[in-house]
């Protein structure tokens, strides 16, 4: 992954017992004010017409959505494949919005390791 980025991009998971609790924390932390260009890579259809779609188109954010599943197990290569996209565009901050807790540590693991740890800052999750 060709990047010109000095320093990490911060990243925050966010899990919840829906998609529409998921998409309201991330809507609450940015306020309506997130920088441009951030990105936002959610696990899962909407629930319904979601704030998210409304704030990211707003803003300038770049939200892209993934069918659930595992995100580290049987979810990995389109996770993988999804984040890379996302991040050749030098997204001043990320969220990833996942379906369950289960595999938070795993997820954790995985964005820490090569390429993802010189490329990422993982800040404290957000439990919804």
């Amino acid at each position: 992954m060709n990047r010109e980025r000095q320093t990490p991009i911060p990243v925050t998971l966010v899990t919840g017992p829906s998609a529409a609790a998921r998409e309201a924390a991330i809507a609450a932390v940015l306020g309506g004010a997130a920088p441009a260009g951030s990105a936002i890579l959610l696990e899962g259809l909407p629930d319904g017409a979601g704030r998210l779609d409304t704030i990211a188109a707003a803003c300038g954010l770049q939200l892209a959505r993934i069918a659930p599943g595992c995100l580290c197990c049987s979810g990995n290569l389109t996770m993988r494949v999804t984040l890379n996209r996302l991040l050749r565009r030098n997204p001043p901050r990320l969220y990833i919005g996942i379906a369950t807790a289960t595999h938070l540590d795993t997820i954790h693991d995985f964005l820490s390791q090569p390429p993802y740890a010189d490329l990422l800052s993982l800040t404290a999750p957000i439990v919804a």
